[in-house]
């Protein structure tokens, strides 16, 4: 048996407490950057919430709910909705001088950085107005629908196939041309920049135009029957 200062047991408790203190550390950076709060702030956020019952960074609100096996257990949420309940070590809310930056130096929060990225410049559907110009959005394709033959005032005829794109906000019709139609399957996280927004019987309906682009950027392929991304 080991003894309360045996070497080996110190050993086995540090290799403990850097295997369970990362977990934490990236869950929090995560937060952070997905709701666009400061590292810093919502770290202090926890601790004071751990001494007065709860507290708010931003847009959330941080609720401290006890404590088990010397953890302390929090949820958090935004607004009615919850967004995350975990527990961290009480030791965990004591440290000082921490270096919030290297929290965020993962490969996780990297990649979640460059998504948010993306989105910086992104209109969500829920706000598309009819009559806007110069859209940029970024949304997964939902339905594609059967393209159907249009006969154009100049006397030609063109293929048009309804997309329907959506967000976390909602859900709109995208009006693809010819060969435009021939980019997105349904699962594509598309990119669309330059769109115009008009109505047709209540539906928003998109429109590259002969300014707009769409992109691809993360595509579903069949491989064997089997769907990877």
């Amino acid at each position: 048996m080991l003894s309360q200062d045996s070497p080996d047991k110190n050993i086995w408790n540090k290799k403990t407490l850097n295997h369970k203190k990362p977990i934490i550390i990236e869950h929090l950076a995560y937060l952070s950057v997905k709701h666009h709060v400061y590292l810093s702030d919502l770290y202090r956020a926890l601790v004071s919430a751990r001494e007065i019952g709860k507290s708010t960074c931003e847009t959330l609100t941080i609720e401290y709910r006890g404590i088990k096996n010397d953890q302390a257990i929090f949820l958090i949420t935004k607004g009615s909705v919850v967004i995350a309940q975990f527990r961290v070590a009480e030791e965990f809310l004591l440290r000082k001088n921490i270096s919030f930056e290297s929290w965020l130096d993962t490969d996780k929060i990297r990649r979640q950085i460059n998504n948010q990225t993306l989105r910086l410049d992104s209109t969500l559907i829920q706000n598309l107005r009819y009559g806007m110009k110069k859209v940029n959005l970024t949304a997964e394709v939902l339905e594609t629908e059967k393209p159907h033959l249009i006969h154009t005032q100049y006397g030609n005829s063109v293929l048009l196939t309804g997309v329907w794109i959506g967000d976390e906000t909602g859900k709109a019709k995208l009006c693809l041309w010819g060969e435009q139609a021939d980019l997105p399957v349904v699962g594509d996280i598309v990119q669309i920049k330059h769109a115009s927004v008009r109505t047709f019987k209540e539906e928003k309906l998109l429109s590259l135009g002969k300014f707009g682009s769409l992109s691809i950027l993360r595509s579903l392929i069949v491989d064997n029957g089997k769907v990877t991304a």
